[in-house]
């Protein structure tokens, strides 16, 4: 049993690989017809389109920038002209380019802010009007538990995801009357590619630091956007779910 009664349709920003393909996953368990949005990895995209076609779920593969305010007006006009309407919208889609700030280049700033949350105003402003008309929508944006406690080396990032945060509380308040909640998942330590080759004295001393002594997997993530978009939390807006093992306590 699913837990949406009739299809509801999702759209993940940047949803190929990690957090973003296990929130694709998720949301297709829960029911959902999902498209997810890619820039390059063509191959990657049509795989899971095909896995997702296998298991009967409706599913497609948008590519473009993120960053793009026309590439994210498409993808939202995609999902609403096959499938009606956009019912939940997953902002996942960033990068990172770590540097301590003495040493960051303009461009490496520039780019982080616009590809972490420049991409989040081009798709929420992209689904305003849709969800608007619609009376209702579930907006839920990734930021990062270092948007909330910061970290050495990451000033670029830190600002770009701790911008999440206050423009997801202004937008709440922009359409709670119109039944859209929006909120924020801020991820901890993720199990990904590049933890994986972290030397073993490294990842111990990060574990060390989490409450519950484990890093994160993407599914961990996944299970807190798929809670959001549900009908369970119609009543939960303007709010930042921390999914970090207490380590941004």
């Amino acid at each position: 049993m699913t837990e949406t009664a009739t299809k509801k349709n999702a759209l993940v920003t940047g949803g190929t690989r990690g957090i973003g393909r296990a929130i694709v996953e998720s949301l297709a368990d829960a029911g959902y017809r999902v498209a997810f949005t890619y820039r390059s990895s063509s191959s990657e995209a049509d795989s899971l389109v095909d896995a997702l076609k296998g298991r009967g779920v409706d599913a497609m593969a948008l590519q473009g920038d993120a960053s793009s305010t026309e590439k994210a007006a498409e993808a939202v006009e995609a999902v609403t002209k096959e499938w009606g309407s956009i019912d939940v919208l997953v902002n996942n889609a960033g990068i990172t380019r770590d540097n301590l700030m003495i040493r960051m280049s303009e461009d490496d700033w520039d780019a982080v802010m616009t590809n972490n949350l420049k991409s989040v105003f081009n798709f929420c402003k992209a689904a305003y009007r849709p969800m608007m008309k619609q009376r209702g929508g579930r907006i839920i944006n990734i930021s990062s538990v270092v948007g909330v406690t910061g970290n050495p080396g990451q000033t670029n990032y830190a600002a770009s995801k701790a911008g999440i945060i206050g423009f997801s509380k202004s937008l709440a308040k922009e359409l709670g009357s119109r039944g859209v909640t929006v909120n924020v998942v801020a991820p901890g330590y993720v199990e990904t590619d590049m933890t994986a080759k972290l030397s073993d004295a490294a990842r111990e001393a990060m574990v060390s630091a989490i409450p519950l002594q484990r890093v994160a997997v993407p599914e961990d993530i996944a299970a807190a956007v798929r809670f959001l978009a549900s009908d369970g939390a119609s009543y939960i807006t303007g709010q930042t779910l921390l999914v970090d093992g207490g380590l941004g306590m």
